[in-house]
């Protein structure tokens, strides 16, 4: 079983419970809008990280990390970006992704609005881990985990750091 922290859209703030939150975790998949390299360094010396680089990022993370990032994590293929938009309401590159992948985990991040939902066009979960950071109009900051096992995804927590 792999268990996996998941935030996005930081904004160059990492706030210190991240590190709590994730003690657990196996992996911490970022989702995009790092804001700058060190919230990512500071993740990869913890945690072995995945992520994608998000429209503010510039360009020490978008060499770091690809515009969309698939893998396969134990047996489930995972599909994220950071602008993806959410079921049914892909964007076009998201879409074409999504056929072109057959994930049955898609990550987004972007919209700073926490979103756990089944896509039963794709039958994929569709996960936004809403926004981590202080910058935007979000209320509360949040996480998201969750375990995967084989083939199977399971124990979504959300955890909200606060106010932003």
């Amino acid at each position: 079983m792999t268990k996996i922290g998941i935030l996005s859209d930081t904004h160059s703030f990492l706030d210190e419970a991240v590190f709590t939150h994730f003690a657990q975790c196996d992996e911490i998949w970022h989702i995009g809008d790092f804001g700058d390299a060190e919230v990512a360094e500071k993740l990869q010396a913890f945690k072995p990280l995945k992520g994608v680089y998000g429209n503010i990022d510039e360009a020490g993370i978008r060499e770091a990390f690809p515009l969309y990032n698939s893998f396969l994590c134990e047996d489930v293929p995972v599909l994220m970006t950071h602008i993806g938009g959410y079921p049914p309401k892909y964007n076009a590159a998201s879409k074409a992704l999504m056929k072109q992948y057959r994930p049955k985990l898609f990550l987004s991040g972007h919209s700073h609005i926490l979103k756990v939902m089944y896509d039963e066009a794709f039958g994929c979960l569709h996960i936004n881990p809403g926004a981590a950071g202080k910058h935007g109009w979000h209320a509360v900051r949040t996480l998201i985990r969750i375990a995967i096992d084989g083939s199977i995804i399971k124990n979504c927590e959300i955890i909200e750091l606060g106010g932003r």
